[in-house]
């Protein structure tokens, strides 16, 4: 029992880790709200900013997380490391999208999209020698970062340091107040404002340092670490937290802090900057604050090529001369697009989407595409457009049915053009090509079914046009029953079927010649014609032949040839007027049974075990009821001959 609430436990927490996942990273800082009601202790609002790779949808083992958890946990210690409060949680005030995109008309377009996510609590804490630390920490870190070790399995830690009695502990923190994404494209120079705010105008000075790791031995859970807090990322060399990027020149900042480099690597790396406080009026010393963040490092260079159809055909059906271009460029983000059409008109645009020209007549015109015309990265491109717009394709099927003559007749036209042929595809059988002259012709399906029927025109302007349509094509199977043999006086029902309408020839002898199973009752032979139709239509015909004889009564025969000539191969009786058959069963002349059956039309084919019976005189017995449920049984010799 134990282990299985440890193992629910476990699942539940891990969920609860898993949310962390995607932070890239965060600050924690204070401000002072004034005193409590009975001026004992100071009321502080701490605010945690957290930061998530909006782009990040699945990692290796961060699953997919596309959220900020809430809330979040600090804690609060004194300065020798003892916890004086609960958990305290924080809920988020607010988020903020932050977005850049690469806005340069030789560089390849990219895009960096990260949240912020600000949370807040609320706390009071009485002034005391030494000040307190609050504190998150948390695992883990994004995966495959460029500057860290095993970055999936490292933890991070944000504190704020709020001063003690012997300094300013009404003080506010300093912190980062511009939150932007950046593009940074590798071995282009960038350079980024990382400054922080203070509220009381305290004096700021700036340095790279070391992100910290939640101090958990492995880094797989969130942990709760008093201070100090040294325990640091492990970075990947060259890499270290005064030299997280490297790059030529490697990355530095400012004492105004500007950050500033040339990366000489495409990838992520995780970037911490620790601002130190001094009192404006002292200098005296108020402590230290950090914050990291992600940088990505993108690979932006491209080849600029402009690119547009060689050939492109205007065969709309919209007999109009304007004429949609498209352009496949590989271009910048703020790439423009020179386009000269051959007709004596030309434009400039920013626009890399369709564009749409309107030419004054038909014919082949000269187009030219230009990108980035007055820059050293444009590149250009020539093709041609003809104009012959106007084609209509369709045509009409006249028949529905199955062994009749379906026809087919193109109604198609164009304007500024001659179709030469045809081509026919039934769906079934191969392509039918008809001359320009033929604009229809017929077929015989020989089964019904759904057939996809597609038209597909050649013209003399290079313009092809296809059209599909679907068509069901109806059949009936008409049924008129086998032949039979019947007494006189024996009615029968008979078996038609196949379709939905009914019609029997001659209705001598039918209660309704109108439906499929109409009763007979008649005493001479006759031969009926079924015709069976559908809805549709479409229709069939059969027949039955009808004889009558003498009976109830089974005529057998006393001797048959199995010799496989076609002609009397069989031992089998004609039931006239039974209806019913318990057994049929023939014995050799020691009274074993060679041959059983009820279904007299296939009858005994003179063999036994899969080998020819002898030459031999056999006994039969048959036993059965006739329509009027008299039971007859029968009983006799017939001699095989071969």
């Amino acid at each position: 029992m134990k282990r299985a609430i440890l193992l629910v436990l476990s699942c539940c927490l891990l969920h609860l880790f898993a949310a962390g996942y995607h932070i890239i990273g965060g600050e924690i800082y204070y401000k002072t709200l004034g005193m409590n009601g009975d001026n004992s202790r100071y009321r502080y609002l701490i605010t945690l900013k957290l930061y998530r790779d909006a782009d990040f949808t699945c990692g290796d083992r961060q699953g997919c997380i596309d959220r900020f958890e809430n809330p979040v946990s600090a804690n609060v210690f004194t300065a020798n490391g003892t916890k004086i409060l609960t958990s305290v949680y924080l809920y988020i005030s607010a988020t903020r999208p932050l977005i850049d995109t690469l806005k340069n008309p030789c560089l390849a377009p990219q895009a960096q999209h990260l949240e912020v996510a600000f949370y807040t609590a609320v706390i009071e804490l009485e002034p005391i020698q030494g000040g307190y630390y609050v504190s998150s920490q948390r695992c883990c870190r994004g995966e495959k970062l460029t500057n860290i070790y095993n970055s999936e399995h490292e933890g991070s830690t944000f504190f704020t340091v709020i001063p003690g009695i012997e300094s300013r502990p009404g003080n506010n923190s300093a912190y980062f107040n511009k939150d932007t994404a950046i593009v940074i494209c590798n071995a282009i120079p960038f350079t980024l404002d990382y400054a922080a705010y203070d509220e009381d105008g305290d004096s700021l000075t700036y340095n790279l340092c070391s992100a910290l790791t939640d101090g958990s031995a492995i880094n797989e859970t969130n942990s709760t670490t008093p201070p100090p807090y040294t325990a640091t990322v492990r970075y990947i060399p060259p890499y270290s937290g005064n030299n997280p990027m490297g790059g030529n020149p490697s990355i530095a900042i400012s004492s105004k802090g500007l950050i500033s480099c040339t990366p000489g690597r495409a990838g992520k790396y995780v970037v911490t900057v620790c601002v130190n406080e001094y009192d404006r009026v002292t200098k005296q010393f108020l402590g230290t604050h950090s914050k990291d963040i992600l940088l990505t490092v993108f690979d932006c260079t491209t080849n600029i090529v402009a690119s547009f159809p060689s050939v492109l055909n205007n065969c709309s059906e919209d007999p109009g001369l304007q004429v949609a271009i498209p352009n496949y460029s590989t271009s910048g983000f703020t790439s423009t697009y020179y386009w000269t059409f051959g007709d004596g008109t030309d434009t400039l645009t920013r626009n890399k989407t369709l564009f749409m020209h309107q030419y004054p007549d038909t014919g082949i015109y000269k187009v030219k595409l230009v990108v980035n015309p007055t820059l050293a990265c444009r590149d250009s491109t020539e093709g041609e457009v003809h104009n012959y717009p106007g084609l209509k394709a369709d045509f009409t099927i006249d028949g529905l049915c199955k062994g009749k003559p379906i026809q087919f007749e193109d109604l198609s036209s164009y304007k500024y053009g001659n179709i030469t042929s045809r081509a026919w595809d039934l769906g079934a059988v191969d392509t039918i090509v008809t001359p320009a002259a033929v604009r229809s012709f017929s077929y015989t399906f020989s089964k019904g079914d759904i057939y996809t029927i597609s038209l597909t025109l050649h013209t003399d302007k290079q313009c092809e046009k296809t059209v599909t349509k679907n068509i069901h094509i109806y059949e009936v199977n008409p049924f008129a029953g086998n032949d039979t043999i019947l007494a006189r006086g024996q009615p029968l029902v008979m078996q038609g079927s196949g379709g939905d309408i009914y019609s029997w020839t001659p209705a001598d002898g039918l209660s309704d010649p109108t439906i499929a199973h109409p009763v007979l009752n008649y005493n001479k032979d006759i031969s009926f014609i079924l015709r069976v139709s559908n809805e549709q239509g479409c229709f069939g015909y059969d027949t039955i032949s009808v004889k009558y004889y003498t009976g109830p009564e089974m005529y057998i025969p006393n001797a048959f040839t199995p010799n496989g000539d076609g002609q009397n191969d069989h031992f089998r009786f004609i039931p006239v007027g039974i209806t019913n058959y318990k057994f049929f069963r023939i014995y050799n002349r020691w009274g074993v049974e060679i041959y059983s059956s009820t279904d007299f039309r296939t009858g005994w084919d003179g063999s036994y075990r899969g080998m020819p019976a002898p030459v031999d005189t056999y006994i039969w017995i048959l036993q059965g009821t006739d329509f009027t449920g008299k039971e007859i049984m029968k009983k006799g010799t017939v001699t095989l001959i071969r």
